[in-house]
């Protein structure tokens, strides 16, 4: 094997750190000012008009709410390993959401939180973060069912016949997971993948899922403030049954983080068409809603980038 100098691995970890930082700022300066659905002088306009010190203050904190969830999800499944502190768990959520801000679904997200553990414990923390992501994504989808129902049930974007289909398909799906978890492609199967989630103790599990019900009712509400600071004017439960199925169905489409408003937004966009609401401001929604949730949270995550001292040998 080649023998790499410590400068030379010292050198490599200022580039890759650079790479990160700045292939992050890139793709967030490209989508801000490249994007010719954005109509500034519009914003600017509604800014001025409705433009409030505490409705800011109170937008930005359910953004620090949002966060501070995941932090604590994180914090509560890496206890499994060894216990750290809030700050800690900080440093690693933040400066993962910068590394995985331009891999397809987060992934670098999952190699950045593993680089802040002993190389021995690399699929153990591969494996919490899943779990952690996994939750949420649960959380989403059962949400997000529930919330497209409502939301059909009230516009008839789908006929009752379709939604029948879709359940049997949903149900057919689902037995056919359950009757082959034993079923092993290159040692892994379902069963022991519930074997594994069985290791851990219920009270984590059980606190995660309720962190992951707190974020979920955070930044689902963030939507529906931005909306009512744009002046959008619908009843309670059409504005969060559209939201909901807007969660629900770019969860399941693949994108990069840098791109997760696009993605949302031309989601929103059909969802609330539907309601009525004027294009521009949904856009502008998605936007300020990866703004505060994803942009923000970078620009703190770079830090700990810059900062980070690796643990494992290159």
């Amino acid at each position: 094997m080649i023998s790499i100098s410590h400068k030379a691995k010292q050198f490599l970890i200022v580039v890759a750190k650079l790479l990160i930082v700045g292939g992050a700022f890139y793709f967030i300066y490209n989508q801000l000012a490249n994007n010719d659905k954005l109509d500034w002088q519009k914003f600017i306009l509604l800014f001025k008009k409705n433009q409030s010190v505490s409705g800011i203050l109170f937008l930005l904190l359910l953004s620090v709410l949002n966060r501070f969830f995941e932090i604590l999800k994180w914090q509560n499944l890496v206890s499994y390993i060894q216990k750290i502190s809030v700050p800690e768990a900080s440093k690693q959520v933040l400066a993962a959401l910068t590394a995985g801000i331009f891999t397809p679904n987060g992934v670098g997200e999952y190699a950045g939180k593993a680089l802040f553990f002993e190389k021995s414990n690399t699929k153990k923390i591969i494996f919490l973060n899943l779990i952690c992501n996994g939750i949420q994504m649960i959380l989403t989808i059962s949400i997000g069912i529930f919330g497209l129902l409502y939301f059909n049930a009230n516009f008839n974007i789908i006929t009752s016949k379709t939604v029948i289909i879709l359940f049997g398909i949903f149900i057919l799906l689902f037995g056919i997971l359950f009757f082959s978890k034993k079923i092993n492609v290159k040692g892994y199967s379902i069963e022991k993948l519930i074997h594994k989630i069985n290791e851990i103790p219920k009270a984590i599990h059980q606190k995660n899922i309720f962190l992951g019900i707190c974020r979920y009712l955070v930044f689902s509400h963030q939507y529906y403030f931005l909306f009512l600071a744009f002046d959008v004017d619908l009843p309670y439960f059409t504005m969060m049954s559209a939201i909901t199925a807007v969660y629900f169905s770019a969860s399941s489409l693949p994108t990069f983080q840098f791109l997760d408003f696009a993605v949302k937004g031309s989601v929103a966009v059909y969802f609330f068409g539907i309601l009525g609401v004027n294009e521009w401001i949904v856009i502008f929604i998605s936007t300020l809603m990866w703004f505060l949730n994803v942009v923000l949270p970078v620009c703190i995550g770079t830090y700990y980038v810059l900062n980070f001292k690796t643990k494992t040998a290159l």
